[in-house]
Order: C-alpha cells, then sequence, then structure tokens
C-alpha cells in the first residue's frame, strides 16, 4: 500500500494499462478528498506537535468475486486512489503475482533508484572535518 501511496500518477496509470480488462467491481466508498493532520516529534522521541495538514484522497471497493481493496493516496487524484484499491483487492486474488511483476516490481525499482539519487546528491555535499594536533605531548 506505501508503494502504491507514493508512486507519481504517471508511473502508477501507465504500469495499470498494461493490464488486462479490471474486473467489475462495487464501490465501498467512492474517491472522496480530505485534509488529514500531520504530527511530528523533533529527534523521533520528543513530544508530538502538528505539523501541518495534507489532503488526502481515500476509497474502497469490492470486486465480483468478493475481495476488498482500500486507497489512500496524497493528493486530489481520484484516478490514482481507484488504480491503487483495484490493486488492493486483486493481490488477494490468483492475479497477485502477475501484479507484483508488472506494476508492483517495476515501482519499487524506480522508488530505489530515487532514493539512490537523492541520497547520491546529498553525499555530494558532505564535509569532513578533522582536528589536527599541534605537537607532541
Amino acid at each position: 500500500m506505501s508503494l502504491l501511496a507514493k508512486a507519481p500518477a504517471p508511473a502508477l496509470t501507465a504500469l495499470w494499462e498494461t493490464q488486462k480488462a479490471p474486473p467489475g467491481f462495487e464501490w465501498l466508498r467512492p474517491p472522496e478528498t480530505g485534509g488529514v493532520m500531520i504530527r511530528g516529534r523533533m529527534g523521533g522521541t520528543g513530544a508530538p506537535f502538528n505539523v501541518g495538514e495534507m489532503t488526502v484522497t481515500r476509497c474502497a471497493l469490492r470486486l465480483e468475486s468478493g475481495e476488498v481493496g482500500h486507497a489512500y493516496v496524497q493528493g486530489r487524484d481520484k484516478a490514482k486512489a481507484r488504480i491503487a484499491a483495484l490493486i488492493d483487492a486483486l493481490m488477494q486474488t490468483a492475479r497477485a503475482d502477475a501484479l507484483r511483476e508488472a506494476v508492483l516490481e517495476p515501482l519499487a525499482e524506480s522508488h530505489r533508484a530515487a532514493r539512490s539519487a537523492r541520497a547520491e546528491r546529498a553525499a555530494a555535499t558532505r564535509v569532513d572535518f578533522f582536528t589536527m594536533v599541534r605537537g607532541e605531548d
């Protein structure tokens, strides 16, 4: 679910469109957009505080075969939420292996590559400090 929520909408849509036609489904909760409060902690251990609000779109659906899928995605992209919920539901069916190979693994690789590139850019700005000792004791 995290991978689907973090995936760029164009990449997720392009990978989804390579799949065979999605099965029929009914909405349990059609895509709706709202806000959530983001909380943080200083140093990971301090008292929690409100950082700010973020827009989120959520939905839930049931496939004709009975599997239920949920999605929460950042922003207002209802189509991305629908695709994420469909994938969540289909991962509970016989199509799970095919979806993992065709959609989830490429998204995971893209996410790893982006993290690596970001880490390399940050490492390029690293400064090492050292102290020189004068004389001998």
